[in-house]
């Protein structure tokens, strides 16, 4: 039997009632078909589950009542940050939600060179906030209780000053290490990626200089929808929980 998982940003508690977001009481009630009664697993980033019995079918103002709580740790012990190269449409929208299920621990979207998409300040905010809804429904599907955050999206030298400490790694076709010449990581783990048409050599350059040490996935080449989600599972397989 499937179970249904719904985000809900409010607090939760056993014995409690909480109310859905409009998104998701559309979701639920029209899209998923459920009437009163139905069970519910909610989560709201606190790692744990919450089971509910959807009281009020509404499908603006969908009302539960929970009944019970079980912690739910379902995060990788490898933290990867992906710093991902924006890329058109579908593109970017299949690296998140792959990236999302592969256990990444956060996403920042990054402009580069080779980036096609321009956005103005209103429309990068409009953008980031359809990856979180995307990142958001990638955890109702693979079972995470914590909803990774995607980031505004910088340039590329801000992108390189904000990376998380650890280890840096920038993929690129031309590097001669591969994923077997790393040891294991005993800290978190940047991932740099480039769009369609992959970094400049310039880019690669400052990243190196930055501290990112060049990795290659193989002898060919990877799209940019690939080389990240190849990259974070072959990751999950040496070091997290594969």
């Amino acid at each position: 039997m499937r179970t249904i998982r719904i985000h809900t940003p409010e607090p939760l508690t056993v014995s409690g009632e909480t109310v859905l977001p409009p998104a998701a009481s559309n979701h639920l009630v029209r899209v998923l078909r459920q009437g009163p009664g139905a069970p519910v697993t909610l989560f709201n980033g606190d790692n744990r589950e919450y089971a509910a019995i959807l009281d009020t079918a509404d499908p603006r103002a969908a009302r539960l009542r929970i009944t019970d709580c079980r912690p739910a740790d379902r995060e990788s012990p490898l933290a990867v940050h992906l710093l991902a190269g924006i890329s058109k449409g579908e593109r970017m929208d299949y690296t998140v939600q792959k990236a999302v299920e592969l256990g990444v621990a956060g996403i920042q979207p990054v402009f580069c060179a080779a980036t096609v998409v321009r956005l103005d300040a209103d429309k990068r905010e409009r953008r980031r906030a359809h990856w979180q809804e995307i990142a958001v429904s990638a955890c109702e599907q693979c079972g995470r209780n914590r909803v990774p955050p995607v980031l505004p999206p910088v340039d590329f030298a801000q992108a390189l000053t904000q990376a998380t400490a650890g280890l840096r790694l920038v993929l690129h076709g031309q590097a001669a290490a591969g994923l077997r010449d790393l040891g294991r990581p005993d800290a978190p783990v940047t991932l740099l990626i480039g769009p369609e048409g992959g970094l400049s050599a310039a880019e690669i350059a400052a990243a190196e200089a930055a501290g990112f040490r060049p990795l290659r996935l193989g002898p060919r080449v990877l799209r940019t929808e690939t080389a990240g989600v190849a990259a974070l599972a072959a990751l999950q397989a040496l070091w997290g929980d594969w």
